[in-house]
């Protein structure tokens, strides 16, 4: 498959792009998000598909890829369906066409279910700016939450999580069914309406609110939010006080909200999500970039609010150059540039060498940069964030960043160490799983594996197929004990003796006796389950046998499935003198035999019974539409995962065309 075709077959909105920001390619997703079908988006401006209120910020974020080469992302607004816009975090980077050698711009919606906070991030910073409130209701939990903006406005709302009825407690009478209108789902926006609020610092309160639907992340959950304006025109000493407590706590909530952000990032791409959605919000600078350390030269990712050709002169900069950026990483001590021309006194080769970045650094802009380790560390990057004019952080501020960027770094060395152990154990998996036998004649035959989420991402899951000297095809899939390198180990072992044992066996029942019989003499510390099939291509005569293992399941083309539970004997390794049962039954023309691991039926709030009459429905599903062996074994092992499977799990479909 074309690997820009992989890049659009996502669940989430994608596009690909020419660098003039022209729509080259695009998914069902991305065309539904925008209100169009695909054939009206292509050839098309990926900006003028935009609202207007987010046309300039598309745009910018589309040149910022396609014109520095570096990782842009951004929270934008897609119009939606029903009138509620959709909130999601955008990336834009370029990429490389391998057909035409063409440079092109990917553009994506990330995946933010697990950091739905992150969108609400813009909606902050602008009712911030306009001097309003913020709050988003959720109906199911009849619950409001305070999401920051004026300082006076929070200290209105002293609660940022608070239920409905205490809030409508506190309305005057008369004004409590406009606030109950307000709360019902308005079409798009409502207007403004005012309302009498009772406070218990300094008594009743004219506000103005108007409200709108807003869906967070793409397939995520609709939420209504309101904004909020004061219009009282006498405030008291107490509520400034209180809006100075409030302002703080919600500083404290949005640095905590970070810091675990940083803590539980699972991959670089979610880290530089964290650091490039956060960091210039929460330090209140006009844009961010992440220089991470590849190879002793620098790669750059911005949150697309500092100027591009800063940017530009920064990415892929040598860890060795004289500049600011680089020496603040390699010695691990953080920098601040007031100004040019402190600039130009402290780097005086920089006015010379505009490449090494910051060069054009305006005299009405500061900029500070921390690194993400300490002196003697491997260097590993560091963040810079640009102030406006005048601006000088505090001590605290400082202290506050060099700790989050620690965290970073911290983050940064874990997931490193994850990744080297996800790519040694893919690599000594896939060496112990097995090439099928192609161009079988009368059978497509398919696997899947997946191991588990937790451990090395290495287990004792493993399926087989082979053909035997008598022209049937053997098959066979088992599950050895435990999710770590020893449980491979047994598998491989298991896996081995059976193809050995089998060449000399014709009888299934007879090849798990023998395993069975050598396991438990070799004092294996690990037991397994299997079962193995014999099936003859020119009848559909099916042998079949099982240690313990899951019951198989057979579907056919009307969309039916039966559960088929095969005799058998216990599991392997474990009871001495086994002697296993076998059964012959015969698969009809156009049905399939699928076989599968306990990790796809069984999970968190999943029982077994359950789990195989969902698989057995799906594989039914998949022969009644026409699906081969290949799609079948895919939409049994995706509906596994969308469950959040535990375990390792590994399907084999056998269809008799």
């Amino acid at each position: 498959m074309d690997a820009l075709d992989e890049l659009l077959r996502r669940a989430d909105p994608a596009a690909l792009l020419t660098l003039e920001g022209v729509i080259s390619g695009l998914n069902a997703a991305m065309a539904t998000a925008l209100g169009r079908s695909a054939d009206q988006c292509l050839g098309c401006d990926f900006g003028d598909l935009w609202p207007a209120s987010q046309r300039m910020s598309a745009e910018s974020l589309v040149v910022h890829a396609a014109r520095t080469k570096t990782v842009a992302m951004r929270v934008l607004q897609f119009p939606g369906r029903g009138g509620a816009p959709v909130a999601c975090l955008i990336e834009a980077r370029q990429v490389k066409d391998p057909a035409g050698d063409e440079q092109l711009v990917w553009v994506h919606a990330l995946d933010t279910r697990n950091d739905l906070t992150c969108l609400l991030i813009p909606f902050r910073l602008a009712t911030k700016a306009a001097d309003l409130g913020l709050w988003m209701y959720s109906a199911h939990e009849q619950r409001l939450e305070w999401l920051g903006g004026a300082p006076a406005l929070a200290a209105t709302f002293p609660d940022p999580n608070t239920y409905l009825s205490k809030v409508i407690a506190a309305v005057h009478p008369e004004d409590q069914a406009a606030l109950r209108q307000l709360l019902r789902p308005p079409p798009a926006q409502s207007p403004w309406v005012r309302l009498r609020y009772l406070t218990q610092q300094d008594g009743w309160h004219r506000l103005a609110v108007q409200t709108c639907r807003i869906q967070l992340g793409y397939g995520g959950p609709e939420r209504i939010f309101g904004v909020v304006r004061d219009d009282t025109k006498q405030e008291k000493h107490r509520v400034k006080a209180q809006a100075a407590l409030t302002a703080e706590r919600q500083r404290a909530k949005e640095i905590a909200d970070f810091s675990s952000a940083l803590i539980t990032a699972a991959t670089e791409q979610e880290l530089q999500q964290v650091v490039l959605t956060r960091l210039a919000a929460t330090f209140g600078a006009s844009g961010a970039l992440l220089a991470l350390v590849d190879e002793d030269r620098l790669h750059v990712s911005t949150d697309a609010g500092i100027a591009m050709r800063e940017v530009e002169a920064l990415d892929g900069l040598r860890l060795d150059q004289p500049s600011p950026l680089p020496e603040a990483i390699r010695t691990g001590r953080p920098q601040f540039i007031v100004d040019r021309e402190d600039y130009i006194r402290r780097w005086p080769h920089g006015a010379g060498f505009p490449w090494l970045g910051l060069a054009r650094l305006g005299f009405d802009y500061a900029a500070s940069i921390t690194p993400l380790s300490e002196t003697g560390s491997q260097p590993l990057g560091a963040w810079m964030v640009f102030y406006g004019s005048g601006h000088r952080p505090s001590l605290d501020e400082r202290t506050l960043m060099s700790t989050l960027a620690d965290l970073a770094g911290q983050a940064l060395r874990r997931i490193r160490l994850q990744q080297a152990r996800v790519e040694l154990a893919t690599a000594l998996q896939q060496t112990m799983l097995p090439t099928l036998p192609e161009h079988l004649a009368g059978l497509e035959v398919a696997a899947r594996y997946r191991p588990s989420r937790d451990g090395l991402d290495i287990g004792g899951d493993w399926y087989d197929a082979f053909v035997m000297p008598d022209g049937t095809v053997a098959m066979e899939i088992g599950d050895a004990q435990g999710h770590d390198v020893d449980a491979a180990a047994a598998m491989g072992q298991v896996r081995a003796s059976i193809r050995a044992i089998a060449a000399h066996e014709p009888d299934p029942a007879t090849v798990l006796t023998r395993i069975n019989e050598l396991l438990v003499t070799m004092g294996a510390a690990r037991f397994a389950s299997c079962t193995i099939l014999h099936l003859d291509p020119r009848d559909g005569r099916v042998t079949g046998t099982s240690a313990g293992h899951v019951p198989l399941l057979c579907a056919r083309k009307d969309g039916s499935h039966s559960i088929h539970e095969l005799p058998g004997g216990p599991v392997l390794g474990v009871v001495p003198d086994t002697e296993y049962r076998e059964e012959t039954f015969t698969l009809d023309k156009d049905s399939a035999l699928v076989m599968i691991t306990d990790g796809v039926v069984e999970g968190p709030g999943l029982t077994l019974e359950a789990g195989l009459e969902r698989a057995g429905t799906l594989a039914g599903a998949a022969l009644h539409d026409g699906l081969n062996a290949e799609e079948t074994a895919d939409r049994i092992l995706d509906a596994a995962v969308a469950v959040d499977h535990l375990d390792d799990v590994a399907v084999l479909v056998i269809r008799r065309t």
